[in-house]
């Protein structure tokens, strides 16, 4: 593993675990060259996906994206950093067991709606927002009296 203080191509691992969530393993490394300590994560990776954003434009996946999406949807919520892994891990398992290589962004958007709905209905209404583009504070009104309707016929938190 390559040290990101001096870039030198060797590390000796110093201490492993699993996380919390027990979806990846944390490894702390020191770089032999210059003596720096880092961490690092290891994820099982089933299979290489791809995902197709409008305009036909292709990119690898990729698990960062979605974990900035929910970590800005849920800023300031309260809700434990744990929580918000296994929604990101659930649903990165849920886009590599589809058995497809390719995958239209538009189906991991509503992967991480469906999952935010479940978690926390102001940051369902924040990530809503920006994944349905609302322009007025008219979609906001609709949108949000929608979750209303929807959490107190099924009595969830909202």
């Amino acid at each position: 593993m390559r040290c990101p203080f001096c870039a030198h191509d060797d590390s000796q691992v110093k201490d492993s675990r699993p996380t919390e969530d027990n979806t990846a393993i944390r490894r702390r490394r020191q770089c032999e060259s210059c003596g720096a300590r880092f961490t690092t994560f290891e994820r099982v990776q089933l299979r290489d996906v791809t995902v197709l954003k409008s305009g036909d434009k292709r990119e690898t996946f990729n698990r960062s994206k979605i974990e900035q999406s929910v970590a800005l949807a849920c800023r300031k919520r309260g809700i434990a950093q744990e929580r918000l892994d296994q929604l990101v891990s659930g649903i990165q398992r849920q886009i590599e067991t589809l058995g497809e290589s390719e995958i239209e962004s538009a189906r991991i958007g509503e992967m991480v709606m469906e999952g935010l709905r479940q978690l926390d209905s102001v940051a369902y209404i924040r990530f809503a927002s920006v994944y349905r583009d609302f322009s007025e504070a008219r979609d906001f009104e609709e949108f949000a009296s929608s979750v209303q309707a929807v959490s107190g016929r099924d009595g969830s938190k909202g």
